[in-house]
């Protein structure tokens, strides 16, 4: 083999393996950049906190991934969050607050999930109708929906069990943190190794080619906003379990910015057809080292936004270099 055979290997190795792991290597330099920005950074207490934080919305960008994936978009994850949790608390109380309580205030929660994620996804396949739309649509009213059943309050639980579920702790790392890996892990089997992970990507990369190889479009759709519902109904349970309440304005609130977020730096182009989960598990992270970095160095909350902001529009800018 001559040098300039192996040079070219080399290089095409490089290159397909920075393709593949991009997410990855923009965390790891972040996470040295922000180890040397600030000591306090790589205390243990601190990164666990990191974890937890970006926990929530990235349980939530997990099933968003499959919906960028697929061609579409949810707009509508926060407010659904806070009309889940709220429900979920409101199932507790009824039902005495001990631990089948909780295991069925767990239950109704995943099925309303489900049930909001498939209203989602019947409006979009069936009624044919752009996902910008109708998500835009039943953000708005699921919002409305929370702030009427609460009375524009507050969702309190008056269990003392519940909290245990959101703030407990297993090896010292957050349950909510091993949710979030072991649903990584599930969804990502899913996308690589079953057929209906191929047929997301066929759909999202060219619709048409996707019919005409007689795969069900719009079911496939439709399956996509089933997932995130789930994925949005785990993440209310931990969140409105860790605070033991959940506040019917404020709650879930910019978790859509987090969640199309994190799967966009991840490496999922918002065209659709191709993306990875364990990609969104880093954008996730990413944003999260992001967050707590502004914060130790003292920079106003108020235009965090901002950062958060040149950080996505420089990873579309990224994707479509590489295209």
């Amino acid at each position: 083999m001559t040098t300039a055979s192996a040079q070219t290997r080399l290089r095409k190795f490089l290159k397909l393996d920075w393709e593949k792991n991009g997410a990855l290597y923009a965390l790891a330099l972040l996470f040295v950049i922000s180890s040397v920005a600030s000591p306090y950074f790589l205390q243990l207490q601190n990164i666990l906190n990191i974890l937890r934080q970006v926990s929530y919305t990235g349980i939530i960008a997990l099933g968003m991934t499959f919906v960028i994936i697929s061609g579409g978009i949810d707009l509508s994850v926060g407010s659904m969050t806070a009309l889940v949790g709220g429900v979920a608390i409101l199932t507790l109380n009824k039902l005495g607050g001990g631990f089948w309580a909780i295991v069925g205030a767990t239950i109704v929660a995943a099925v309303l999930g489900i049930v909001i994620g498939a209203l989602n996804g019947l409006i979009v396949t069936k009624g044919k109708v752009a996902p910008f739309i109708v998500t835009l649509g039943t953000l708005a009213v699921y919002r409305s929906l929370t702030l009427y059943i609460s009375n524009a309050g507050e969702f309190r639980s008056s269990s003392s069990l519940y909290p245990k579920l959101g703030m407990g702790q297993f090896l010292r790392v957050p349950i909510p943190v091993w949710v979030m890996i072991g649903l990584a892990v599930l969804l990502h089997l899913v996308l690589t190794r079953t057929r209906y992970g191929r047929y997301v990507c066929a759909v999202g990369s060219n619709e048409k080619v996707a019919k005409y190889a007689a795969i069900d479009v719009d079911r496939v759709r439709f399956v996509s906003y089933v997932i995130t519902g789930l994925t949005v109904a785990i993440s209310a349970v931990l969140l409105s379990s860790r605070l033991n309440s959940i506040s019917s304005s404020n709650a879930g609130v910019n978790y859509e910015l987090d969640s199309v977020a994190a799967v966009i730096i991840g490496g999922t182009p918002m065209t659709g057809g191709s993306g990875t989960v364990f990609g969104t598990v880093y954008g996730a992270a990413t944003l999260g080292i992001i967050n707590n970095m502004l914060n130790m160095l003292g920079v106003s909350p108020y235009l965090q936004g901002t950062v958060k902001g040149l950080v996505i529009i420089g990873a579309v800018l990224i994707q479509r270099k590489r295209k």
